[in-house]
């Protein structure tokens, strides 16, 4: 699938919300549900700087796609790293640098976070973004 069927995918999904609390509980269950980092990526190498909640990140490049593994100790925050995942693991660095990630307005999550929450994510998407022009680079 590409980015944005992906994209749309969710969108539909969060159509069936009707308000934030619904969104907030289905968030948390997928925090809840993403499976844990291996224990030996969380460093304080793999650290996103700058995030409310210490976030840990890490990326592998095989066959020309890129995969991420990221976790957080926020059920929140980690339901929206399963989103991300979901988008972006298994993509080509050159899509992932280049999309619009337009879901987030659509599901409304740029205007239901706190300003550090949605400096969160905004931190873990530049972070994905950066991998992927690295590795474009290298390629």
């Amino acid at each position: 699938m590409t980015i944005n069927e992906i994209q749309e995918e969710i969108i539909k999904e969060f159509e069936n919300f009707k308000d934030w609390m619904e969104k907030y509980n289905y968030l948390s269950k997928l925090g809840k549900s993403l499976p844990a980092m291996n224990e030996k990526y969380k460093t304080e190498e793999n650290i996103i700087k700058g995030c409310q909640v210490k976030t840990w990140f890490h990326s592998r490049f095989e066959n020309g796609k890129l995969f991420f593994e990221v976790d957080s100790k926020s059920p929140l925050i980690r339901g929206i790293i399963s989103l991300l995942i979901r988008i972006f693991s298994g993509q080509k660095p050159e899509d992932i640098k280049n999309v619009d990630l337009y879901f987030i307005d659509k599901i409304g999550l740029r205007g239901e976070f706190s300003p550090l929450k949605a400096n969160s994510l905004f931190k873990l998407v530049n972070q994905i973004k950066a991998e992927a022009e690295f590795y474009e680079s290298k390629q």
